[in-house]
């Protein structure tokens, strides 16, 4: 199924890197073709720092100083979706902080895919990825703010982290617009030792993407000791790699998620845009 409608979420700060983030999202979705839809929230009665008097200013930066953080992130999305001549539209709301995330989940249920901006180790984004991915039922395209001014909006170049699980299949089979855009498809599974089982099953992958029109390649990466997640970024950073797609990773008990290694490493700082589905 293609991708025709995008969901973005506006919270936090409206940092340098943020704002920069929002606008790559923005390129993204203009490149998909798609129609995107921004959400703005704040939470209710934030603490207002008194004013001080100051010298005056000019006109522009005293309106910029007087917007609030919901509005410039708006602003910014604005701005970027008239540059790109971009369908768009957004709303705006004030919710107690506890609420956030679940309201972003229940308005990504109406899209084919969420973008979210990722600050580095933040424990608010993780909430809200975390919640997104378990309780939208969309995958979800995160950007690492950190790296927002040199990422590409076009992925040419991607890679499937491959562990064949359920929930890997589940990103491949999302990712499939994307996938068919890209110019290099290259599926990585990390492993020390490439059993016959682990090489058959990346070449069966790359099999049924070939019947999609996808002409993928399958390698292993050694692990030596590193966390996967490490390898991935590594392996991503070094091959120029635009896009990975991988599913998230947990184990459940008594009903509690528990993240697993990889997909906190990932989520904590993303290395590229990450494609990633439950």
């Amino acid at each position: 199924m293609p991708i025709k409608d995008v969901f973005l979420p506006l919270i936090g700060q409206p940092r340098g890197s943020a704002l920069a983030a929002i606008e790559k999202c923005v390129a993204v979705a203009a490149d998909l073709g798609a129609r995107i839809t921004a959400l703005a929230l704040e939470e209710e009665g934030v603490f207002e720092r008194p004013k001080v008097v100051l010298p005056p200013e000019p006109v522009e930066a005293s309106r910029s100083r007087e917007a609030g953080d919901m509005q410039q992130l708006l602003n910014a999305f604005t701005n970027a979706a008239s540059r790109t001549n971009i369908r768009a539209q957004s709303r705006t709301g004030k919710v107690p902080a506890e609420q956030i995330a679940a309201i972003l989940a229940e308005h990504a249920r109406f899209s084919d895919l969420t973008l979210v901006p990722v600050k580095s180790h933040d424990s608010l984004t993780e909430n809200v990825i975390e919640t997104l991915l378990f309780e939208s039922g969309r995958p979800l395209l995160l950007c690492p703010e950190h790296r927002a001014d040199e990422l590409r909006p076009e992925f040419e170049n991607v890679m499937i982290a491959w562990d064949h699980s359920a929930r890997a299949a589940r990103a491949v089979g999302d990712a499939l617009p994307i996938l068919q855009a890209a110019a290099s498809v290259r599926v990585v599974t990390v492993t020390d030792d490439g059993t016959e089982a682990i090489v058959q099953s990346g070449a069966a992958l790359v099999d049924h993407l070939k019947e999609h029109g996808v002409h993928a390649s399958f390698e292993t990466a050694k692990g030596s000791g590193s966390s996967i997640g490490k390898v991935l970024g590594n392996w991503a950073n070094s091959h120029a790699i635009d896009a990975i797609v991988m599913g998230a990773y947990h184990h459940s008990r008594l009903n509690e998620i528990v993240w697993g290694g990889v997909t906190k490493t990932v989520i904590g700082q993303p290395p590229c845009w990450v494609m990633i589905s439950h």
